[in-house]
């Protein structure tokens, strides 16, 4: 799992509304109803464009520095964190006893899905 800081730069509208953007990550905008959501809605649009370069296999660029960003009237920013896990799948060879291996093939089991599903359960029980 992967750290990643980038500034979001808040942008206020009249309705109260705030439009979200990140000055590093062109093209990644959000949009909350308060400032509670705007800063819910900043870590999901993060969250998700930084998945979307790793994906890619595009190049992940620095953040800016606090000293670097210019706010305009009424505008702010604020650092938003989120931790990305890479999610592509890898092969792996796997042993287990030919009985489970033909009683799996026979009910059209997935080993990868259920091995999948075993590993997230136990890592959220961990």
């Amino acid at each position: 799992m992967a750290e990643y800081v980038f500034p979001a730069m808040f942008h206020p509208n009249d309705d109260g509304s705030f439009t979200i953007t990140y000055p590093d990550l062109p093209g990644c905008i959000s949009e909350g109803k308060s400032l509670g959501n705007a800063i819910h809605m900043a870590q999901d649009a993060l969250y998700q464009w930084i998945g979307y370069l790793i994906s890619k296999g595009t190049p992940i660029p620095d953040p800016s520095s606090p000293s670097d960003l210019v706010c305009r009237d009424g505008e702010f920013f604020s650092f938003v964190r989120v931790e990305v896990k890479d999610n592509r799948a890898v092969r792996r060879t796997v042993s287990l006893p030919k009985w489970m291996d033909d009683r799996a093939a026979a009910e059209g089991l997935s080993l990868s899905r259920i091995l999948q599903e075993s590993l997230n359960q136990r890592f959220r029980n961990a």
